[in-house]
């Protein structure tokens, strides 16, 4: 009992430090787009930060399915239920963004809140939801 409880902490942060790490990736994606559309371009942040969360989804997508969940799932509900997710932290990425820069704040410090709520939605909703939280050997194909 004592070692199937210890086996699913272990499971479980494997899992959020790989989640993390492909978040990292896809992070970098999106800075990088969000630096890049207000510095050489002279865009507004929040749409800049939108743009680059977009672009970094389908890695995060990609990576996740495969290195972090290393899902069984097929991939047309899987990338619907992981869409749904997305929206969603998309736009709770553009609220905190829009409400911290009206406060004032920069806009990368503003992205760094953002990101961090965004982590926190995406991890659980992935490892409920999209991915499921079952050992690899556990899960039934869906």
């Amino acid at each position: 009992m004592i070692r199937a409880a210890r086996r699913d902490i272990q499971g479980h942060l494997s899992r959020f430090v790989k989640f993390a790490a492909v978040g990292g990736i896809a992070t970098a994606i999106q800075y990088a787009v969000l630096v890049l559309l207000v510095r050489a371009f002279g865009m507004a942040p929040t749409p800049a930060s939108s743009i680059g969360f977009v672009l970094s989804a389908g890695v995060n997508y990609l990576l996740n399915y495969r290195f972090t969940f290393q899902s069984d799932r097929a991939h047309g509900p899987a990338v619907a239920k992981f869409a749904v997710l997305a929206v969603t932290g998309l736009l709770i990425n553009a609220a905190i963004m829009r409400l911290m820069i009206g406060a004032g704040l920069h806009y990368l410090i503003a992205q760094v809140c953002a990101t961090a709520v965004v982590f926190l939605w995406n991890f659980i909703g992935n490892s409920l939801w999209t991915f499921g939280v079952a050992a690899v050997g556990e899960r039934k194909r869906i």
